[in-house]
């Protein structure tokens, strides 16, 4: 693996999984304020906004973001473990709204200690979110709601109506005092066994 050539300790991985305006971001902030070794946050919104994707391209419509998404995340998935393999520690948020995505990011990610943390909002204040927020297209996080958390066990969960500072807290000690294998280990134990 990478991080045994470059002579550095492999990764670790906090993983946010929520709705669209959940508040995945807000965590993330926090943890990295807040945990005690350095983390990257890393999020899609930070590829968007950073202009790292060309995304202006893809608002006047000269791209085609429904025909870029698939590419787009069977290239992005792959950099995750790139990052970790370099011995970077890393928040990650992400939306599992994809068939398949979550048992190929165990597979991919195996290698790696990642904690993964369930966000759970209230419906009514995922649309309120939204709606302030005005960058996402509307019904989007109602459409998460209904579907991400679905058939998912998590190490940890917040309920994100709850206080932020709370949370993050919470999830730091959380994964501070976690014992045993985390879901993604048996996820990808799994995925290998059905997967040959």
């Amino acid at each position: 693996m990478v991080w045994a050539v470059l002579g550095v300790a492999p990764g670790k991985i906090i993983f946010l999984h929520g709705a669209s305006s959940s508040g995945k971001s807000t965590l993330a902030r926090g943890v990295q304020a807040r945990i005690g070794e350095p983390f990257w946050h890393i999020s899609i919104d930070h590829l968007r906004d950073s202009g790292v994707l060309p995304t202006a391209r893809f608002k006047s419509k000269e791209f085609d973001w429904n025909a870029a998404r698939a590419p787009f995340f069977d290239r992005f998935h792959p950099s995750l473990a790139a990052y970790a393999g370099a011995g970077n520690n890393l928040v990650l948020e992400h939306i599992l709204d994809r068939e398949g995505w979550l048992e190929e990011l165990a597979r991919r990610l195996a290698p790696f200690d990642v904690f993964f943390v369930g966000v759970h909002c209230p419906l009514p204040l995922l649309i309120e979110r939204e709606q302030a927020r005005g960058d996402r297209p509307l019904g989007s996080a109602e459409q998460d709601f209904k579907t991400i958390h679905q058939g998912k066990a998590y190490d940890f969960e917040v309920d994100a109506a709850l206080d932020a500072d709370a949370n993050t807290t919470a999830i730091i000690e959380a994964w501070q005092g976690r014992t045993g294998k985390s879901i993604f280990s048996r996820l990808a134990i799994e995925s290998v066994r059905d997967n040959p």
